[in-house]
């Protein structure tokens, strides 16, 4: 099969609905050429279900990333549906979750703010020392922020929470080179997902979108988002790493 991820072997998290930017990411991945294995949290049937909405069906294996024996276990399921002495070539992040309490920036836990923090965060690394024992000849991670340069409308801890995700892939980028692994991030615009909808005040958040974009920005369609994705996990971008590639429809550089 041919495809710009022909004969690659990728592990998608973050797949609930078919609005999610992991779902386009992993449909367009399969497009191009690529053997796709998803992670569930929660209910899995529910993603299973999903998954079956994919151009070929794709394994689910169970993964809380704030649980380290499921995360210990990881690349022994991997190995599972892999194949032994089968390697992935890449792993999709897009995990992140914050507590209502998150979304109020000076009234907001420390209880609150950690769990935004573990779940959005630190599980970038946490994957991906889970992931590492199958991808001995290298790779490339791909994870999904939400730009953490300024201080948007009602997003408040989440905000921090994504710039330590920006850091998190950074150090990443700096420690696993030499392993021959990419870190990178996309930088999205809003989407109207299952995610969007446990954010108090998305839509004046998402506004800024409808004025601001210079070439335009669809809060229904994910697939821009997911070609991006794609492509970071190509070969395409050999030696990009710790980059952040913005798919925003441009709103990131625009002035005041």
């Amino acid at each position: 099969m041919s495809g710009i991820l022909a004969g690659k072997r990728i592990l998608v998290t973050g797949v609930i609905t078919e609005a999610s930017i992991a779902f386009h990411a992993a449909r367009l991945a399969q497009e191009e050429g690529a053997e796709v294995i998803l992670t569930g949290f929660g209910r899995v049937s529910l993603v299973e279900r999903i998954a079956k909405r994919l151009p070929k069906p794709a394994p689910v294996i169970e993964l809380d990333v704030q649980n380290q024996e499921q995360l210990d276990g990881l690349a022994d399921k991997v190995r599972e549906h892999l194949g032994e002495g089968v390697d992935l070539d890449g792993v999709v992040h897009s995990i992140a979750f914050g507590p209502q309490g998150a979304f109020n920036f000076l009234e907001g836990t420390w209880e609150d703010v950690g769990t935004a923090v573990h779940v959005s965060a630190y599980s970038l690394k946490a994957l991906t020392m889970a992931c590492l024992p199958v991808m001995e000849r290298g790779g490339s991670i791909v994870g999904l922020t939400f730009d953490a340069q300024f201080a948007w409308p009602k997003y408040d801890w989440m905000g921090v929470a994504k710039a330590a995700l920006e850091s998190t892939s950074r150090y990443l980028a700096r420690d696993l080179g030499e392993k021959n692994v990419r870190c990178n991030l996309v930088s999205a615009g809003p989407i109207k997902s299952m995610a969007a909808k446990s954010i108090p005040g998305f839509e004046e958040l998402a506004d800024v979108w409808n004025h601001r974009a210079p070439i335009g920005w669809d809060l229904t369609d994910p697939e821009p988002a997911g070609r991006g994705v794609v492509a970071l996990l190509s070969d395409w971008f050999p030696r990009t790493t710790g980059e952040i590639v913005h798919v925003d429809g441009g709103v990131h550089m625009m002035g005041a």
